[in-house]
């Protein structure tokens, strides 16, 4: 059984690209997932920063780019579910956009969610458009032999997906074999799902993994500054037959100034863990 931790890039955006590719080879991580903040790697629905940035860095640190994981949560403009027809056709080109990044880095996924709905309109028709949506985006994935890892959402962020059970029924109804599942802990523990209930309704179709440490008050916390057992939800991932990239991301604006101390941290106690769920 082999699970491998991938560091992400979302608090270091007060460092540079640069310094998050060389603390995540200095404190051991072989892996890492993009995330399109701007400062790093700039990538709208017309243009990206060059691909061959991302290739440079990985050559120089030993550090591979194994997804891409875009912007798309309120307030960023890359509303899967939006009701603005102009900006649908922007949100399209932007996510198909990323798919011929992650193409071209040799990435394996692209996490993507169902979008969100404004408050004061009908959630049905937002699940409607999230739906044709998803369905254009994965289509061409599909086309291009990349997966889109779906992941549910805090109710907090989006009022569409939040569950096992609405992720099951958003996938059934795009009905496209390119969209697949990341499970991230963080959500699975406010919806107060479990590791076990994603796999006995996705089974083999979780194609990746946002693994965080969760608190009363926080989700997407470094491994250690909360409460979850990090060697059971190891144990829990190998018994269901997971094998592949867990994330690490570490959201919260306490890792802001020393976001490697955060990454050290996290590695560590996964390098622990591993040993005590003899995996």
């Amino acid at each position: 059984m082999h699970l491998e931790l991938a560091a992400m890039n979302n608090h270091h955006r007060f460092h540079t690209l640069e310094s998050f590719f060389a603390s995540a080879h200095e404190s051991g991580y072989k892996a890492v997932e993009l995330w399109t903040g701007p400062m790093h790697f700039y990538m709208d629905y017309a243009q990206n920063d060059p691909v061959e940035r991302l290739k440079r860095l990985e050559d120089a640190y030993g550090v591979k780019v194994i997804g891409i994981c875009p912007e798309q949560t309120n307030p960023k403009p890359h509303n899967m579910a939006t009701a603005d027809p102009a900006l649908a056709e922007r949100v399209q080109a932007y996510f198909d956009r990323a798919v011929d990044v992650a193409c071209e880095v040799g990435a394996s996924q692209v996490v993507v969610t169902s979008g969100w709905a404004f408050l004061d309109e009908p959630a049905d028709e937002a699940w409607e458009r999230s739906v044709a949506m998803l369905r254009r985006v994965a289509r061409y994935a599909g086309e291009r032999g990349m997966t889109l890892a779906i992941e549910a959402l805090q109710k907090r962020e989006s009022v569409l997906v939040n569950t096992v059970d609405d992720l099951k029924r958003l996938i059934d109804s795009v009905d496209e074999d390119a969209l697949k599942v990341c499970l991230d802990t963080g959500a699975m523990a406010r919806a107060n799902d479990t590791i076990k209930g994603y796999f006995d309704v996705f089974g083999s179709r979780v194609a990746h993994c946002h693994f965080v440490d969760v608190d009363e008050t926080a989700t997407h916390l470094a491994w250690g500054d909360g409460t979850r057992d990090m060697a059971q939800d190891l144990a829990d991932l190998a018994a269901c037959g997971y094998e592949g990239v867990l994330s690490v991301e570490s959201a919260s604006a306490r890792y802001l100034a020393d976001p490697a101390a955060a990454d050290r941290q996290s590695i560590e106690q996964f390098n622990k863990s591993i040993q005590e769920a003899s995996l």
